[in-house]
């Protein structure tokens, strides 16, 4: 049984590039711009990269997903000497970039030929400063990231101040974030949620972004860096997400089935930037 079919394209740069899977975009990568980020969403996690440490101070980044490597690429360019380890346990994806979309010299990014919730058992307690998961599997979120235990290990590794910020393909009413909050406010009760104002308002579906931590979430400087951007979007205060997300059922590691990640279908195309 074959793989994904992966492709590398030209994007919106002369030495920019799409990795498609599937058909499906997955990342941009600028060679010449590693702080170019085509994709919104990614935009997006950068200002939560950029909102958790000042420029050029280090940080630790876990990266469930690697795809292209454009945020692993880009903390590289804005935080040189930072600690990053991607788990993407496509090893034949990840020699396709990097021959063809190479990493710079002392990027510091390591991958390893890993899924998510084995690389996260791997890691000791409060390693990281980000947990970044942004994962699909044929198309599909994989159902085993988005559960209560998931959730656990990544509260684990977070250093304190640490965030988690899950990168979430849905549509009104919302059922995959839903249920990924219920589960994740047993062990982070500090969260926000970030969106374009037309996912929001049902026109259309979307990447949604959840950021949680064990102490509190930069919603006021979110807000600040969403009203000022190219693509400006919205992050949701604690009263918003209880009434917009809020009745969600935290799903567990024994309530999995093989067929499991059908629920959560991916509804837009990109993904898996990290």
């Amino acid at each position: 049984m074959s793989g994904p079919h992966v492709e590398i394209v030209p994007g919106d740069r002369p030495n920019a590039w799409l990795v498609l899977i599937d058909g499906r975009e997955q990342s941009l990568v600028d060679l010449d711009d590693p702080q170019h980020l085509g994709f919104d969403y990614v935009r997006r996690i950068a200002d939560v990269v950029d909102h958790q440490a000042p420029a050029r101070v280090p940080l630790r980044v876990l990266h469930i997903g690697g795809a292209g490597l454009t945020l692993p690429r880009y903390v590289a360019a804005t935080r040189p000497g930072s600690w990053q380890v991607v788990l993407e346990p496509d090893a034949t994806l990840t020699a396709r970039v990097r021959e063809e979309l190479p990493l710079p010299r002392r990027s510091g990014v390591r991958v390893r030929e890993q899924d998510g919730r084995v690389g996260l058992a791997a890691l000791r307690d409060d390693a990281v400063d980000l947990v970044v998961v942004d994962a699909f599997d044929e198309g599909r979120v994989p159902a085993e990231l988005m559960t209560t235990e998931a959730a656990a290990e990544a509260a684990r590794v977070l250093a304190p101040g640490g965030l988690l910020v899950v990168n979430v393909s849905d549509q009104a009413p919302f059922p995959v974030v839903r249920d990924l909050l219920a589960a994740v406010r047993q062990r982070l009760p500090h969260v926000l949620v970030s969106a374009e104002p037309a996912t929001l308002r049902a026109r259309r579906p979307g990447n949604l972004l959840v950021v949680a931590g064990h102490e509190s979430v930069p919603r006021a400087g979110l807000s600040a860096r969403a009203r000022s951007a190219a693509a400006p979007y919205k992050v949701l205060d604690d009263v918003a997400v209880a009434s917009s997300f809020g009745g969600g059922r935290p799903r567990t590691d024994a309530g999995l089935s093989p067929g499991a990640t059908s629920r959560w279908r991916v509804v837009t195309g990109a993904g898996a930037d990290g």
